[in-house]
């Protein structure tokens, strides 16, 4: 009778006994990226870390979590329902942990990632106005693009809405984006057939492209009914690289229009074809609802009221 006990005992620990939190953490950031380089990437850890730590909680639990094909990994149906859980439960700590730092720290500093693109033409010129209108809050600007994580220090983020997010993200979008070609006023007569009715890319056009985002000049001649010339094409890395070098006389770029607003009313670049929208938002995302008083409330009034203001007038698709 006590030697059973004893073991029904023991029994009920066992399976009340949770995996360890690395292992859960590995297994939550390889299903949510779907890879495990970069979850081990995002966790500071080696490929063959996070592998073995998922193994191990397989092991552990007895279900295979991944389907493994060739260098793709694919959540089971275990794996999908064990990622639900575990996603949520480390949401739940995220926000416990944030809401007792915020109340620890009156004086919180809160970090904004943003496109470095977006941050350095458009949101660090107007940065002065937040500052002014509100000096309590304190707020770091961080370059940043495509995917992230709140887990990484994170407080909120703005990103083209290109990519996957988790389904828990708080997101806001800010103002819709509108492209056009752009280049230095002096280079139109040389590089486009301007007539009555428009203007047109000439064939011998040098056209600059950013690796960053590649599609941006497809997108933008499926939206304006244009063809593209097939020469002459310079490629880089950034975004503000092919705008500095449509400053510098290079070649035409491709100009969102809240990154160039600012160079076109300067008059160093113009846009003799307008802007069209390619279909895509900036936003912002949070891990908390952003409406809730605080300075990512502030933040987000502030973005919108800035992004209405310079949405305003925007040069359309020429005729």
């Amino acid at each position: 009778m006590i030697s059973d006990m004893n073991g029904e005992h023991s029994s009920q620990n066992m399976g009340a006994r949770l995996p360890s939190l690395l292992a859960l953490r590995c297994f939550e950031a390889a299903a949510r990226l779907e890879n495990f380089s970069r979850a081990a990437d995002e966790l500071h850890l080696t490929h063959g870390a996070v592998s073995r730590a998922v193994r191990l909680l397989e092991d552990d639990l007895g279900v295979a979590l991944f389907d493994r094909r060739s260098r793709r990994v694919y959540l089971t149906d275990a794996g999908r329902q064990l990622s639900k859980a575990v996603a949520g439960g480390f949401g739940l700590i995220r926000n416990a942990v944030n809401e007792l730092r915020a109340n620890a720290r009156q004086e919180k500093r809160w970090v904004l990632s943003c496109e470095p693109t977006l941050l350095m033409r458009w949101l660090i010129p107007r940065w002065p106005d937040f500052q002014a209108r509100h000096p309590q809050v304190n707020i770091h600007l961080v370059a940043g693009g495509g995917e992230f994580s709140f887990a990484s220090g994170i407080d909120l983020a703005i990103r083209r809405n290109d990519f996957q997010w988790p389904d828990h993200y708080e997101v806001e979008p800010l103002f819709t984006e509108k492209i056009g070609p752009v280049c230095r006023p002096d280079k139109v007569g040389d590089w486009l057939n301007v007539h009555a009715k428009g203007a047109q890319l000439r064939s011998d056009a040098p056209l600059l492209h950013t690796h960053t985002r590649r599609s941006a000049w497809s997108d933008w001649a499926m939206a304006a009914g244009q063809e593209l010339p097939e020469k002459n094409s310079l490629f880089f890395e950034h975004f503000y690289f092919s705008l500095q070098a449509s400053v510098a006389g290079l070649g035409i770029a491709m100009g969102p229009w809240l990154l160039v607003r600012d160079d076109l009313e300067s008059g160093l670049l113009t846009a003799p074809l307008g802007f069209v929208e390619d279909g895509s938002q900036y936003c912002i995302f949070s891990s908390q609802p952003l409406h809730q008083a605080g300075p990512a409330a502030i933040l987000l009034e502030w973005l919108r009221d800035k992004a209405s203001q310079d949405a305003m007038g925007t040069p359309s698709k020429t005729a």
